[in-house]
């Protein structure tokens, strides 16, 4: 005889079945939340262990949820990097708002889709509104449009494809696209996927403050034109993710106006320090770019998954990805109701806009605002007060809410230094209190590929204290050069 088992959860949940499940969700992330700021900011021990843990073979049988949650709380959320910390000042930080599972709930449960129009013409029309907010953050005007995704590299993939497709046609021989050394590596990724070689990247060298100099763009387009090769597009920086460089943004636009080559403003950091006074100082002539990388997932402090393209022209979204079939239903041709489908490269689409349009209408642009000049101010607290610990020497300043700095004691060679700012960065991340991360760059100072440390305050929960701790802790793991 048959050995009894346990009715799995049924497929199809009625309401209160989910409201039991949702009411347990809640008894483990309540707690957890409001014990945040004391857990450590990272937590990578016995991360092997835990990793074979769930190296498993598929459940035959459904088991009770709270085993399921317990697993999840006791073993898989608490051995990583808390990315959800006030400490975390590593990498560039994503926020995981709150509020935003709100709107994914209601998305995931509701099911509707987004990526036409006709489907869900209300939850469309929101997504619509977001992203013409956006436009008109950055200084667009009417004609202007985008798309919202998953991330910062696609953004910069559909960047770089509607840029060949605009500039070069159909034959992409002898493309070149420029940037600079600071530039995310999702944008010589995205020239490959694209379909050009390796060589078609070509990194321009910055200035002292890390920007992409405009004169020595024009020579190397000069010299590419003049060797018969196609140049079509730049990428710029609004707040890279080495140092936080944000390059000049109108004398770039001058020159690209004067060559014929798209603008594109890699702004998944920096875009949505627009919203502030001194955003819009620093990123003044974005709104002459051809497209903008936006991360609601770093600058709105949303969880991850949520990236955005906005473009000058939406007409050239559209030249580039829509397509037609005949089961689908037929394009719109109402210019205010965009099939997404036709602006992007997905098909299948959750609905992305939600979980942005909800949380700007339950706190209000003002909260955003308020929280990203907290930041500005934040870093150049931490950037001024790190200047002042023994031997420290900032190596780019915060033109936002990043900086990098070097510790610099006598008497110690260019190798030496950098092992020693490895043992400072060790030791600070030690204490588990912050994150830091470095890495390594052309020190304008020095001439000469260096390591250095780097901040980056961009947690809707860091405040003040942070601050206080980070000088604690790296004065401490500063005071001994040679230990």
């Amino acid at each position: 005889m048959p050995r009894p088992f346990r009715r799995p959860a049924p497929l199809e949940l009625g309401g209160a079945e989910l409201r039991d499940l949702v009411s347990a969700c809640m008894d483990r992330l309540a707690p957890w939340l409001d014990g945040l700021a004391e857990e450590p900011a990272h937590s990578l021990d016995g991360s092997h262990k835990v990793a074979r843990a769930f190296d498993e073979p598929m459940p035959e049988r459904g088991v009770p949820f709270r085993r399921v949650l317990a697993r999840l709380f006791d073993r898989a959320i608490p051995i990583s990097l808390n990315t959800a910390s006030p400490g975390y000042l590593a990498y560039i930080p994503g926020g995981g708002l709150p509020s935003t599972a709100l709107a994914d709930l209601i998305a995931d449960v509701t099911n509707r889709y987004t990526g036409l129009w006709m489907p869900a013409p209300g939850l469309v029309q929101l997504e619509i509104s977001v992203i013409r907010w956006f436009c008109s953050l950055a200084g667009y005007g009417p004609s202007s449009g985008g798309w919202l995704c998953s991330g910062g590299s696609i953004a910069n993939l559909a960047a770089v494809v509607a840029a060949r497709e605009a500039k070069l046609g159909e034959d992409p021989g002898g493309a070149v696209l420029y940037t600079s050394e600071g530039a995310h590596h999702s944008i010589a990724k995205a020239a490959r996927v694209a379909g050009l070689p390796r060589r078609a990247t070509r990194i321009v060298p910055a200035s002292g403050s890390f920007q992409l100099r405009p004169d020595e763009l024009e020579k190397a387009v000069a010299e590419d034109r003049a060797a018969g090769n196609r140049p079509f597009m730049v990428v710029a920086q609004a707040g890279s993710t080495p140092v936080g460089a944000v390059d000049d943004l109108a004398a770039l636009s001058d020159v690209c106006a004067d060559l014929g080559l798209w603008l594109h403003v890699d702004a998944a950091y920096g875009g949505f320090f627009l919203l502030t006074e001194r955003g819009r100082a620093a990123l003044a002539g974005i709104e002459r770019a051809d497209s903008i990388t936006l991360d609601p997932h770093k600058g709105l402090f949303l969880p991850y998954g949520t990236g955005c393209l906005i473009v000058k022209d939406l007409s050239t979204l559209r030249a580039t990805f829509a397509e037609t079939a005949a089961y689908l239903p037929p394009s719109q041709e109402d210019e205010d109701h965009w099939n997404f489908a036709d602006l992007g490269l997905e098909l299948s689409r959750p609905a992305r806009g939600l979980r942005i349009w909800l949380p700007l209408w339950l706190h209000g642009a003002a909260a955003f605002r308020e929280a990203l000049d907290e930041k500005l101010d934040l870093a150049r607290s931490a950037a001024t007060r790190v200047r002042a610990l023994p031997g420290v020497r900032i190596v780019a300043e915060p033109e936002l809410s990043l900086f990098a700095f070097r510790v610099e004691p006598p008497d110690m060679g260019a190798a030496e230094l950098d092992a020693f700012n490895r043992r400072v960065l060790a030791r600070v991340n030690q204490k588990k209190r912050l994150m830091l991360t470095g890495t390594t760059l052309r020190d304008p100072a020095l001439g000469e590929e260096v390591f250095v440390i780097r901040v980056c305050v961009l947690c809707f929960r860091t405040h003040a204290d942070r601050i206080d701790m980070l000088i604690e802790d790296l004065s401490e793991a500063i005071a001994d050069p040679r230990g």
